[in-house]
């Protein structure tokens, strides 16, 4: 029997990594982890409780610990936080131990999908929501790029044919 490939689904927030990975784990018979859960899992608080104990420092450490626990099981579907990809060593490891997609999407949809969302920290600043995602975008964006296998679009599209989508191109 093949072995299991992994797909680990990067992107901003916003994106969609984790509906589209749930989407795809079960089209494709697969576990699906998401990183963010993952740490909350072991952490036993969330993930703003963690950026404001140990600051996005601390949460960063502890995220490239569970990707890193993740990305060596065989035949999963993992979302990755947003942020993850500023980790020289998340990148590696993702690109090493599976095939990444970058799920692409504009500030504009981000805005709309993360606008009553009171869990995601760097949002919860004095600053202007849209100008902290563009911020986020003009860093992020290319290290997405780098790492990428298949870059999907998520705009306008349910989770179900995003999924399709990746699988087409994956030649599943």
């Amino acid at each position: 029997m093949a072995e299991k490939r992994n797909i680990f689904l990067v992107g901003p927030m916003g994106a969609g990594k984790s509906t589209i990975g749930r989407e795809l784990a079960d089209k494709l018979h697969l576990d699906f982890f998401d990183s963010d859960q993952e740490i909350e899992r072991r952490t036993g608080a969330d993930i703003a409780w963690v950026f404001d104990l140990e600051g996005e420092e601390g949460f960063r450490k502890r995220e490239e610990t569970v990707i890193d626990d993740l990305s060596e099981k065989q035949g999963i579907v993992l979302a990755t936080g947003g942020g993850s990809v500023i980790s020289d060593i998340v990148r590696n490891r993702l690109s090493a131990r599976g095939i990444v997609v970058y799920l692409e999407t504009t500030i504009d949809k981000q805005v709309a999908r993360t606008q009553r969302d009171r869990r995601r920290p760097l949002l919860q600043t004095s600053e202007e929501p849209r100008k902290v995602l563009e911020n986020l975008a003009v860093e992020r964006n290319p290290l997405y790029e780098e790492i990428a296998d298949v870059i999907v679009q998520t705009d306008d599209q349910s989770a179900k044919v995003v999924a399709n989508k990746i699988v087409e191109r994956l030649d599943f």
